[in-house]
């Protein structure tokens, strides 16, 4: 029996987190293998693996998740999306986890496919997370369930309440713990937090933070999930709009400020988005106060 999810998240302490995506070439899956191994000296509680668009890396996915179980006994959480998957495809790869002993699972209705605008569930599949999460809850409970949250509001939702609405319907469903999208400005953070305790969602809302190391990726990036960079960030990363190093060290300093801010008003964890790489995530982690840590 793995720890349930909701555990790590307790009084005084600050649970940490990484999340990584499947190499495409095996050059990538080196450098993937020696960033997990770096990171690991930071000592996080889980880690979790998401996939290409439309599920196209599935099967990889598993194969990531798997090897750093295996190699750092470390429990792990597999992404899984509603993207072109039918109700019995969805429980084939559940199962699949279960025989694999993955620990977790991240569930997501998933980005509509390249050429769509609007979602659509498949053809004998489902529309929304949160019966995805019903699915998991209902037949394979001995999963652990994470969801996601969006402090800025996610980009295909009419208005903020509506968006909270979903949300809750996905913790009623039986999900343990909201991982927020990135964000930049700690006051949309607080703001969404406040709005979810304050409609009864209880379960740990865990930030999710992209530490800026490339300002034309941030923003394609950003541009994409609808959150903003503040003013006076951004305008410090274009002071040198062709330093990457620049970029490097404020969108470091940045995130330690940011962090640290998080931490002392009681966060329940933070979620690293490291992009498959350990420098920012270790530069960043070595300046807080957080459970003890090598990095």
């Amino acid at each position: 029996m793995s720890k349930p999810l909701s555990e790590f998240y307790t009084a005084g302490r600050t649970a940490l987190s990484f999340e990584f995506f499947p190499p495409k070439t095996p050059r990538g899956e080196t450098l993937l293998y020696e960033h997990v191994g770096r990171l690991m000296a930071c000592q996080p509680d889980f880690v979790t693996c998401t996939y290409g668009a439309g599920g196209s890396t599935r099967d990889k996915t598993l194969e990531v998740v798997c090897h750093i179980k295996q190699q750092y006994d470390i429990p792990v959480a597999s992404h899984l999306t509603l993207v072109n998957s039918t109700v019995d495809q969805l429980r084939a790869y559940l199962q699949r986890a279960t025989d694999n002993h993955i620990n977790y699972i991240v569930a997501l209705r998933g980005d509509p496919p390249a050429g769509q605008r609007v979602f659509q569930a498949a053809p004998g599949g489902l529309q929304y997370a949160n019966q995805l999460v019903e699915l998991v809850r209902d037949e394979y409970s001995h999963f652990g369930i994470a969801v996601a949250g969006y402090p800025e509001t996610h980009v295909e939702a009419p208005n903020p309440q509506v968006d909270l609405d979903n949300l809750k319907r996905k913790v009623d469903a039986g999900a343990d713990v909201v991982i927020t999208q990135l964000f930049y400005d700690n006051a949309d953070f607080f703001r969404f937090r406040d709005r979810c305790r304050a409609m009864g969602i209880t379960v740990p809302i865990v930030p999710g933070m992209l530490p800026v190391t490339n300002l034309q990726q941030v923003q394609r990036i950003v541009s994409l999930c609808g959150a903003n960079l503040p003013a006076k960030f951004l305008a410090r990363l274009r002071e040198r709009p062709d330093d990457a190093s620049w970029h490097f060290d404020v969108g470091v300093e940045q995130a330690i400020g940011q962090a640290q801010q998080l931490i002392e008003q009681g966060i329940d964890g933070l979620h690293f988005y490291v992009l498959n790489k350990s420098q920012a995530t270790m530069q960043i982690l070595s300046q807080l106060a957080l459970h003890p840590t090598d990095c």
